[in-house]
C-alpha cells in the first residue's frame, strides 16, 4: 500500500509539473510610423523606403521570409478622415504617404497591412469626429479599407469620458459595409481596437470592448491589442502582469470589466527606447519577446475555450518619435524581431485567427 501511495504521489507531481501545451503565435506585427514621426505626410520614394524597411520583409536569415506578418501604418487623423480633407499632408482624408505602393510593398511579401486611426496625438480629433458624425466616419473608413485592401485599427485613447455611443455608431457603420469575417480572407473586414497595457487605463473603453465587441459568442471586432505601457516593462513578470489583467478582468470594479479571451488580444513591446534600439529589436536572446514567449503561448484563458494569446505587436518601426532612434540602417531589427519570427515559426501569411 505504501509503495502504491508513493507511486501515485510521484505520478501526481509529474502530472501537475507538466508544461502547458503551447498555442502557436498567429499575430506578429509592427506599428509603422513612417519617416516623419507617425504623420505619413508625404509620398515616399520607394527605393529609399525599401532601404529603410527591408528588415520588415526580409529577416536576413537566408529564408527570404518577412520578420513580421502584419504592419499597421500609424496614424490617420479621424477628423480629416471624416471631412475627407485634402491639404499639404492629406489626400481625401488619408495621409499622403499611405499609398497603394506602400501597402503593396508589404502585401506583395504576404505581410498583412492595416491603417490605425487615432493615437494619443489625435484624441481630440477622435472626440470631434465622433461628436460630429460617427456613422459617416465609419463609412469613410470602410471605403478607404476597400480601396487599399487593408484593415482598420481603432486607436481611441480617451481615458476620462470616451464617446462610446459614437464609437458604437462608427463600428456599426463600418460593419454595414464590411461584415465580420471569421476567415480573415477579406483584409478590409479586419477591424481591431487598441486597449491599454492592462485594465487600469482606458477603463470605460476596455469595459465596453471586452463585453460587447470582443465577446467570443458574437464577436464584432476581430481582436484587441494591449498597447505598450509608458515605458518598457521591467522584465517578463512586469509585462505578463499587465496582460494577465485582461485575462482576469476586474470583477471588483463597478461595473466590472469581464475577462477577455486569450484568443482575442495581443501584447505589445517596444523595439526602440531612447537613443539606441532595444534588445527586442537587435538581440532576441535578451529580449522580452523571448522571456514572455512561453506565457503568451500558454496563458490559461478564463473566457472562450483556447489558451494562449494571439501574439506580439511592436512599437514602432521606422521613426516613431523625435526622442527615439529610428529602426533604419544601422539600427534595423532582424536580430530581434526577425530572429523571433524564425524562433516562433511565425506563419506567413497570417492564418485565420482562433475564434474562441
Amino acid at each position: 500500500m505504501l509503495r502504491r501511495l508513493l507511486f501515485l504521489l510521484v505520478l501526481g507531481t509529474a502530472f501537475h509539473a507538466a508544461p502547458a501545451l503551447a498555442t502557436p503565435i498567429s499575430v506578429y506585427g509592427a506599428w509603422h510610423c513612417g519617416n516623419d514621426f507617425c504623420t505619413w505626410g508625404s509620398v515616399r520614394d520607394m527605393t529609399d523606403f525599401d532601404v529603410k524597411n527591408r528588415w520588415l520583409v526580409d529577416r536576413a536569415d537566408g529564408t527570404g521570409l518577412p520578420s513580421v506578418n502584419l504592419v499597421v501604418l500609424s496614424f490617420v487623423q479621424p477628423l480629416k478622415l471624416l471631412n475627407k480633407t485634402t491639404d499639404a499632408q492629406t489626400l481625401n482624408g488619408v495621409p499622403r504617404g499611405m499609398t497603394a505602393e506602400v501597402v503593396n510593398y508589404f502585401k506583395s511579401r504576404n505581410v498583412r497591412v492595416m491603417l490605425s486611426i487615432g493615437g494619443i496625438t489625435y484624441v481630440d480629433a477622435w472626440n470631434q469626429a465622433l461628436a460630429a458624425n460617427p456613422t459617416q466616419l465609419g463609412l469613410n473608413a470602410a471605403q478607404v479599407a476597400k480601396t487599399l485592401g487593408v484593415g482598420i485599427e481603432i486607436d481611441y485613447e480617451e481615458n476620462s469620458s470616451p464617446n462610446l455611443t459614437g464609437l458604437q455608431a462608427f463600428i456599426d457603420a463600418y460593419r454595414s459595409q464590411l461584415p465580420y469575417d471569421a476567415t480573415g480572407a477579406n483584409h478590409a473586414a479586419r477591424l481591431t481596437i487598441d486597449l491599454a497595457a492592462g485594465d487600469r487605463w482606458l477603463i470605460a473603453l476596455c469595459r465596453k470592448a471586452t463585453s460587447d465587441w470582443l465577446n467570443t459568442s458574437a464577436p464584432v471586432l476581430d481582436y484587441a491589442n494591449a498597447m505598450v505601457p509608458n515605458r518598457q516593462p521591467n522584465g517578463a513578470a512586469d509585462a505578463e502582469s499587465n496582460w494577465q489583467e485582461h485575462i482576469d478582468g476586474k470583477p471588483q470594479y463597478a461595473p466590472p470589466i469581464v475577462s477577455l479571451a486569450a484568443a482575442k488580444f495581443t501584447g505589445a513591446l517596444y523595439i526602440v527606447t531612447g537613443s539606441r534600439p532595444a534588445p527586442e529589436c537587435v538581440n532576441f536572446n535578451n529580449s522580452l519577446q523571448k522571456s514572455t514567449g512561453s506565457y503568451v503561448q500558454t496563458v490559461q484563458t478564463k473566457a472562450g475555450t483556447t489558451n494562449g494569446m494571439l501574439g506580439f505587436m511592436f512599437w514602432a518601426s521606422e521613426c516613431p518619435s523625435t526622442r527615439n532612434v529610428c529602426t533604419t540602417p544601422p539600427n534595423t531589427c532582424e536580430g530581434g524581431v526577425g530572429v523571433g519570427g524564425s524562433t516562433f515559426s511565425i506563419p506567413i501569411p497570417m492564418p485565420a485567427l482562433r475564434q474562441q
